[in-house]
């Protein structure tokens, strides 16, 4: 299995946090900073306001697929963090793609 791109750092997500440009909507918030590398790394964070670690876990994995399956359809060279919010925890597969995929055409990075 190939390895995952993630950023999982303090100091990275602050730096994206501080530099990086936002977008939300209903779901999720996505941070968005161009990095100097060939390729895009995702930070995900979900607060456990939204549920207990089954939820976020799952929730995690979620996001985790959608930026894996739609990763072709970026342009290359972003650090993405999405933020998971509460009224996202009862969202299947393709809500939650919809979510992510409308933040990514509002930052501009879809191809």
């Amino acid at each position: 299995m190939k390895r995952f791109n993630s950023i999982k750092k303090n100091d990275e997500f602050r730096r994206i946090y501080k530099n990086g440009k936002s977008y939300a909507n209903k779901y999720i918030v996505m941070y968005i900073y161009e990095n100097e590398g060939q390729t895009n790394r995702i930070g995900i964070s979900v607060s456990k306001k939204v549920g207990n670690s089954v939820v976020r876990h799952r929730l995690t994995r979620l996001i985790r697929e959608v930026f894996r399956l739609n990763e072709d359809y970026l342009k290359k060279g972003y650090d993405i963090i999405v933020i998971v919010r509460n009224n996202s925890k009862d969202l299947d597969y393709k809500k939650m793609e919809s979510a992510y995929l409308h933040l990514c055409k509002l930052h501009n990075i879809l191809n």
